[in-house]
């Protein structure tokens, strides 16, 4: 089973080529359920403080019978954290946030570094949104991580270290391949490499790396 959570990222779409089946569960987080009637997909759970989705709206939401949790304005996590407890406690290992990227800053970058929390660790978690996606990749130096990312002749992919260095970094499948070299942190190098292929793949040896991937058509 996967888990979808939808944020309230006021530029949101649904994400190309991910969509909820019936075995999956979808999660919103306050604005996410207006998202989530939009895109015709199903709902399971609203989780948050109501304060950008209105209470008419979560008036409609429960009176389809989904249930609704209702957490304070004043609190220290965002609706999306919230949402993202209620689906850990799920013990799902496959997550998609949607609705994420997009709109204020501060929530973006917040969004993305969700992907570091350590809990987060050995589970499958994509950022979703339109034709761009966002995974991170964790190197521990005995155990590479590794990769592989299906996709299209042309598509864009970004490797951007985050909390250090990235070493051991290699590819395959790239315009501009990598051969167990080191993306330092701060200095663009990984932008806006190009799929020549139908997959690419990445491996890690040590450190954190956010591989942002971009369709380009189709």
């Amino acid at each position: 089973m996967r888990i979808f959570l939808i944020g309230g990222s006021p530029e949101a779409q649904p994400p190309a080529r991910l969509t909820p089946t019936m075995d999956d569960l979808v999660i919103a987080a306050d604005r996410g359920a207006a998202h989530a009637r939009a895109w015709g997909w199903p709902l399971h759970l609203l989780v948050g403080d109501l304060d950008s989705l209105g209470t008419d709206e979560a008036a409609l939401v429960a009176a389809t019978g989904v249930p609704v949790i209702t957490a304070p304005t004043a609190k220290d996590e965002t609706d999306l954290e919230l949402a993202l407890a209620h689906a850990l406690a799920q013990g799902t290992h496959e997550i998609v946030i949607c609705g994420a990227l997009g709109g204020r800053a501060d929530h973006l970058l917040a969004n993305v570094l969700l992907l570091a929390r350590r809990e987060l660790a050995g589970r499958r978690v994509t950022l979703a949104d339109g034709r761009e996606s966002i995974r991170l990749l964790r190197g521990a130096g005995s155990a590479p991580a590794h990769l592989e990312l299906p996709g299209a002749p042309g598509d864009l992919l970004s490797l951007l270290p985050l909390a250090g260095d990235a070493d051991g970094v290699t590819t395959e499948g790239l315009q501009y391949p990598l051969h167990d070299e080191t993306l330092f942190l701060g200095q663009a190098r990984g932008v806006s490499n190009v799929l020549t292929g139908s997959r690419a793949g990445i491996t890690l040896r040590r450190g954190l790396l956010l591989v942002v991937h971009i369709i380009t058509e189709g």
